[in-house]
């Protein structure tokens, strides 16, 4: 009668399927990640800038008490709407500093109660201009929930040559 070793009777005997050493069969191969595509990348951090040694942009930056102006009202180069402010800040300038400095030249705007709605104004493809809304603020930060005080123009995707349409409300 042929002696055969406990893990030969277990199923286990002999080189493995791998070709490694006789005993315990080596565990399967972890399954492949599942792929579908590249992983997505990193959220954008962007670096503050350097105030000292970077030049500011000019904002140009239109208000009206109530809403919003027209997409037409910006239709004409040149003939723009009149309560235009120009003020030279930085990309990584926020809401809140924004809010600031348009509380400083519109009165309206000091409410304790208002509220500033801030839209980018840009051409698209077509050379039409477009309202796209940005974020909201208080003019006093202590009203509650902070909205979008701390977004920067960086972060909402501002480019060089947009308008600013701040309406208090």
């Amino acid at each position: 009668m042929e002696r055969r070793s406990r893990d030969e009777k277990m199923g286990g005997g002999g080189p493995g399927p791998r070709g490694g050493p006789p005993g315990r069969p080596l565990p399967p191969p972890p399954p492949l990640p599942q792929s579908r595509g590249p992983p997505p990348p990193p959220p954008r951090r962007f670096e503050p800038v350097d105030r000292e040694k970077t030049c500011p942009l000019l904002l140009r930056v239109f208000t009206k008490i109530g809403g919003h102006h027209n997409q037409e009202d910006f239709a004409v180069r040149g003939k723009e709407p009149k309560d235009e402010v120009q003020i030279y800040t930085w990309k990584d300038a926020t809401l809140r500093e924004l809010t600031d400095l348009v509380k400083e030249i519109a009165p309206a705007a000091r409410r304790r109660n208002a509220k500033l709605s801030f839209a980018f104004v840009y051409p698209d493809k077509g050379g039409r201009f477009v309202l796209k809304q940005a974020g909201m603020t208080h003019a006093y930060g202590n009203m509650g929930r902070r909205l979008d005080d701390s977004k920067s123009l960086n972060e909402l995707k501002f480019q060089i040559g947009d308008y600013l349409d701040v309406a208090v409300l």
